[in-house]
């Protein structure tokens, strides 16, 4: 074999271990863990190339250092066709596993969830402060959001559905209660035309209304048609509702966590001790159990009920019964308070 040859067998030989040693070297990369302590959310950028990417996540310590990281994306091009979003990073992730999250687009969700029994203006308070939300609400006001909506104020509370709702980085305000508010109409119609006969609601929001009460009422679940049974027997008897939850939401910001007989004699729209029938609208966000409470409630001759101090509630068919019950409650309670 001439020199020339030998020399060029050696080379070959010489830049075929060099690029071996290099697919290894990106390999290994490719399989380094993420620099992470905990899980991270990273946020890539619209417009962010391959040189701003790699840069972003070395200063951000998301990755090591690596003279590879170009050479990656060469070797494996599907790794480079990474999506601007939010992500969710987790420990144990590779570099590999971290491209591909990039270039599927699956961005992080972040759940926000809405609590059954609550007021809109709670609602609102916790969207306002839910992270990574677009914020379009100028402010918290019904007349605010019934404008974005095209609805009326009075169709605000209790129009939206309580529940977990998830969302990616930058959804709107309006695009989550868009979807709580499209979700509550559609269970309130479906509750309503499936509701028994001859109950004294007027119309849907009579029902919600309703609902909204029992809620207020009751946590729990094997009750609610019962607690429902009372407030219809009340209605159909022409009693007065006399219920609490009413004159706590008639109150506002006045109420400071303590009820007095003050407030009970003190007239508003919404206190059923001074009102006739159901308030002029709902006064909280109801679950689907409550509105099927609402829609379907026990046939019973229960006018009253109260704590048992158990976790659930005495019923009862007159005064003087009811009366007993109270005063047991009060002992009961009297009892927990000395032990």
């Amino acid at each position: 074999m001439s020199r020339s040859k030998k020399i060029l067998t050696a080379t070959v030989m010489i830049l075929g271990l060099a690029a071996a040693f290099s697919y290894w070297q990106v390999k290994q990369f490719a399989s380094t863990p993420l620099t992470l302590h905990q899980e991270t959310i990273y946020t890539l950028p619209a417009g962010t190339g391959r040189v701003a990417l790699e840069a972003q996540l070395e200063s951000q310590h998301i990755i090591p250092h690596s003279i590879w990281f170009g050479a990656l994306l060469k070797l494996e091009p599907e790794l480079a066709t990474f999506k601007a979003g939010t992500y969710r990073l987790e420990q144990g992730m590779t570099v590999r596993s971290l491209l591909q999250l990039l270039a599927s687009g699956k961005e992080a969700q972040f759940p926000l969830r809405f609590v059954e029994g609550q007021r809109l203006k709670e609602w609102l308070s916790a969207l306002r402060t839910a992270p990574y939300i677009k914020h379009t609400l100028q402010d918290d006001q019904f007349a605010t959001l019934a404008d974005k909506l095209k609805v009326e104020q009075s169709q605000l509370e209790g129009g939206f559905y309580p529940d977990t709702y998830l969302y990616t980085a930058n959804t709107s305000d309006m695009a989550i209660l868009e979807r709580a508010h499209t979700r509550m109409s559609k269970t309130t119609d479906e509750v309503w035309k499936g509701r028994a006969d001859n109950l004294p609601y007027k119309n849907q929001q009579q029902l919600v209304t309703m609902a909204s009460i029992i809620e207020k009422e009751t946590g729990v679940s094997e009750e609610r048609a019962r607690v429902a049974s009372v407030f219809i027997n009340r209605l159909r008897t022409g009693m007065r509702l006399q219920t609490d939850p009413t004159v706590i939401y008639g109150m506002g910001d006045n109420y400071t966590g303590t009820l007095t007989r003050k407030d009970l004699d003190a007239p508003t729209d919404y206190n059923t001790y001074t009102i006739n029938g159901l308030p002029p609208g709902p006064i909280a966000m109801p679950s689907k159990a409550s509105l099927d409470a609402a829609a379907h409630p026990e046939k019973t001759n229960y006018l009253y009920f109260v704590a048992d101090g158990k976790g659930g509630h005495t019923f009862t068919t007159n005064l003087a019964s009811h009366n007993r019950a109270v005063q047991a409650y009060r002992l009961a309670l009297k009892e927990k308070n000395e032990k």
